[in-house]
């Protein structure tokens, strides 16, 4: 009998515990897929140290969110939210996510609801910087020059490598030239009009948002603008090349970054709103260096190149 009682007070401990636990959560899992690893100090969506921040998030804001990753309305289909949140947050004592292996349930994967398509990393990938130069005694009689010499062959070598990779999608290098020159020629004309719309489908999101931001601001100090670059331009050339791989098990699926300078002649005016002249002047020419990235899906069926990002040094 004493046996016996103890095995009931252990059970009973074990659903007050139980309940409590489930208590905590965050996501209900009546229509949801979610993820709960229970073990040592953390459980999805309730770590220790993040327990401020992620238990009390209200349903409704977990619904905007994350709305823009899947397709369908209708009142089976699943939500993946636990695998987007398990990747964007650290776990402790150095254990590594379980939820890149997680996969949909069964009636998910024959319908197809649920389409997560990368359009771009949203960064610019070792942006390109000057490097300090050196002398050769420097260069090959010190451990500073030898170790210049190293990170030199080495930003050389990644350079090369993407090209290498661009190429067998039948890159040329003219052509590509003429496309970049194109591209900001006609950003600039758009920023200069305020055309937000257009300007869109030219630039990845974050740049979008940084040059609605430049137009903005620059509407409210001027009324109209002028600009004008004189063709032929100075000097084109590619001053790095740089692959981001988003899967490890298949190397085509990979965005290639391209940085080019521009050298070119340009005229500028800007106006207020009654007509006057303000800033530069459109009858005198000035000599612009502009340093843009330029990135292309590899994967992607019909993927062009799209302003990513401007290196001011």
């Amino acid at each position: 009998m004493a046996l016996v009682r103890r095995f009931q007070t252990v059970r009973s401990l074990l659903k007050t515990v139980g309940s409590r636990e489930s208590s905590s959560l965050p996501f209900r899992s009546g229509n949801e897929f979610s993820l709960i690893q229970i073990g040592d100090d953390f459980r999805f969506g309730c770590w220790r140290s993040y327990h401020s921040s992620l238990c009390h998030v209200p349903e409704a804001h977990g619904k905007s969110v994350y709305s823009r990753l899947y397709e369908g309305h209708n009142a089976n289909t699943h939500l993946l939210r636990s695998t987007m949140i398990a990747e964007s947050l650290p776990f402790t004592n150095e254990k590594r996510s379980a939820t890149t292996q997680v996969k949909a349930p069964p009636q998910l994967q024959k319908t197809g609801a649920v389409r997560v398509s990368m359009v771009s990393p949203g960064f610019v990938y070792e942006p390109y910087a000057l490097q300090e130069k050196i002398s050769i005694w420097r260069r090959c009689f010190t451990r500073s020059g030898w170790r210049r010499t190293k990170e030199d062959f080495i930003r050389e070598l990644r350079s090369a490598y993407a090209i290498a990779k661009l190429r067998k999608t039948g890159y040329s290098k003219n052509t590509f030239y003429i496309e970049a020159l194109e591209l900001y020629k006609q950003i600039n004309i758009l920023m200069a009009n305020g055309d937000k719309k257009t300007i869109r489908k030219n630039v990845t999101e974050r740049m979008y948002s940084a040059l609605k931001n430049e137009i903005k601001q620059r509407e409210a100090m001027w009324d109209g603008v002028y600009w004008e670059m004189i063709e032929p331009v100075v000097k084109i050339r590619t001053l790095q090349a740089r692959l981001i791989g988003i899967d490890r098990t298949d190397l085509k699926k990979a965005f290639i970054q391209l940085t080019l300078e521009f050298l070119t002649k340009q005229k500028f005016e800007a106006y207020d709103a009654e007509g006057n002249v303000v800033a530069g002047d459109k009858n005198k020419e000035v000599l612009v260096r502009d340093i843009w990235v330029f990135e292309k899906s590899l994967f992607h069926t019909g993927a062009y190149w799209r302003l990513c990002g401007r290196i001011k040094l």
